[in-house]
């Protein structure tokens, strides 16, 4: 049974979540504020954390940012009323897979964490899987970066990108199959979301280093090569 650790203050959002994750067959846990959710967080394993960001103690934010600290791989989508494409950016900056913002359906939260439930069944990684374009170097195994020989620290959504990017090297991307492949939504229209995950990649990537590998091929998406 996939274990599912729910972080929330609102006691009724909570326990209808638990209820309803509970009757798919999922074992739910929940904490009401962000300081015994990160405790929770860090002393047991969960399949997948649903966390709300206006939290008692300590916010959504930072627990999520200390969980990365630890534990690189669990999935964790963020419940929120801040609906705004800066508090997404801020919420994937802090390290969340995926951003839900209230009020939801719950078919919604459960189609999600599907999504991210078949990936983690499905996906194997070969011990010391690396990924090299010129001199820019990622391990996939350990989720490092480096570039001739630099480290670069990069957020977990920063580093899905960057993968995704290093896999399709030499391809133009969209960013439909951006947006669907690293982030598992279709963003709505208007939203600067992947531009500015982007210019992220780019800043870390690419301005200290005379040959750049990201590149933008106007009204058709991004391409990662070495020219």
């Amino acid at each position: 049974m996939k274990k599912i650790l729910i972080i929330e203050d609102d006691q009724r959002i909570a326990q209808n979540i638990k209820r309803w994750l509970e009757e798919k067959n999922y074992e739910a846990t929940i904490a009401f504020d962000g300081r015994i959710g990160l405790k929770l967080a860090l002393s047991n394993e969960y399949d997948l954390i649903l966390l709300d960001i206006n939290l008692p103690e300590m916010n959504g934010y930072e627990v999520c940012k200390q969980i990365r600290i630890k534990n690189s791989q669990v999935p964790i989508i963020m419940l929120t009323a801040f609906g705004e494409t800066e508090d997404k950016i801020e919420g994937f900056e802090a390290g969340a897979d995926d951003y839900i913002a209230k009020p939801f359906d719950f078919r919604e939260i459960l189609a999600r964490i599907q999504v991210f439930m078949k990936r983690s069944s499905n996906e194997v990684i070969a011990p010391q899987d690396i990924l090299k374009v010129a001199n820019l170097e990622v391990n996939i195994d350990t989720r490092s970066v480096n570039r001739n020989g630099q480290a670069i620290e990069l957020t977990a959504k920063e580093f899905s990108l960057l993968v995704f990017l290093m896999k399709n090297k030499g391809k133009v991307i969209s960013k439909a199959e951006i947006s669907e492949q690293v982030w598992d939504v279709n963003f709505e229209s208007g939203t600067n979301v992947i531009e500015v995950y982007i210019n992220f990649l780019r800043k870390k990537i690419d301005k200290e280093f005379e040959v750049k590998l990201i590149h933008t091929k106007t009204g058709m998406g991004y391409v990662l090569k070495e020219d």
